[in-house]
């Protein structure tokens, strides 16, 4: 859909939520007179009602594991949800653009918006995948927590107690999995499907030869180059990547030839993926999965 017409949608979806929000109307505390936070994608989400505990309702748009996040076209529940919040976390870096559209369809007085692309200085035309990358995620830790504060400033004392715990408990296996990965693996060459995982590899310290190029059209829905394409075949067959991580929510039909020839070359594959799987998972939880099995690849590669 173009951006015109996506635009249209947009501001079709307003008009329809006149009846159940004013499109002029202030923010609406949840039930209790909890601030009511929307996320664009549970990925935030889930950090997001982490960090707000019992004070605050957390609401994700996008949450389904076998959905492809680039495709999402809003609904008229979703833009009733903008309308009602004190606080909308998106993505930015053209990853969601339908949820500003929403935004600025629905103008609400006090309502706050968080771009996390905004936030981290990503340009809109950057790698939008902001969750993986450990810094990123950090910064928007830190972000949200500084929101509720002033959506709710007398619960400041929680909200902090909050964040020391998720940083302490909640992300320890990561932080601990991804120290580990880089101490045991560093400088291990690895193939990716696309740029989703160039935001986590070199966090890993492992070395993505796959070239940026083919990361990107894959990200974006184009068409690899064959140039592209013939180096990647070239390094699976001569075994110059030791392990493949492909985005199952985004298989397209080179990606599948890739995997078939990694598999013909006995080369480990391992899935990433774009929200939270299963669903319902939290981010650590998520995260944690996806790194052991990472782990488990690169130890079958390389019997370390």
């Amino acid at each position: 859909m173009s951006s015109a017409a996506r635009y249209t949608v947009a501001v079709a979806i307003c008009v329809l939520v006149i009846p159940v929000a004013s499109c002029s109307r202030s923010g609406s505390a949840a039930t209790g007179g909890r601030p009511n936070v929307v996320a664009a994608e549970n990925v935030w989400g889930s950090i997001a009602a982490q960090l707000g505990g019992d004070r605050v309702t957390v609401t994700s748009i996008i949450d389904n594991p076998n959905a492809d996040p680039h495709d999402y076209e809003p609904t008229t529940e979703d833009a009733r949800a903008m309308a009602a919040a004190n606080l909308v976390i998106e993505n930015g870096v053209g990853y969601d653009p339908w949820a500003q559209r929403l935004i600025d369809a629905n103008p609400v007085s006090g309502r706050r918006v968080l771009d996390v692309g905004t936030l981290v200085g990503v340009t809109t035309d950057g790698n939008p995948h902001r969750w993986y990358s450990p810094s990123d995620v950090q910064q928007v830790i830190d972000a949200i927590t500084l929101e509720y504060t002033k959506l709710d400033p007398a619960d400041a004392s929680y909200f902090d107690r909050q964040r020391s715990t998720f940083q302490t408990t909640g992300l320890a296996q990561y932080h601990a999995l991804i120290s580990e990965i880089k101490a045991k693996y560093g400088g291990t060459p690895v193939g990716a499907s696309e740029s989703i995982f160039a935001l986590m590899a070199p966090a890993l310290g492992l070395n993505l030869i796959t070239p940026p190029s083919f990361l990107t059209a894959i990200s974006e829905g184009s068409e690899p180059t064959a140039a592209d394409k013939a180096t990647i075949d070239h390094q699976i067959s001569s075994h110059e990547i030791e392990v493949y991580v492909y985005n199952s929510q985004n298989a397209t039909p080179d990606i599948q030839r890739q995997i078939d020839e990694a598999t013909a070359a006995n080369i480990p594959i391992t899935t990433i993926a774009e929200t939270l799987f299963p669903a319902g998972a939290t981010f650590q939880a998520w995260q944690v999965a996806q790194l052991r099995a990472l782990a488990a690849a690169l130890h079958e590669a390389t019997g370390r």
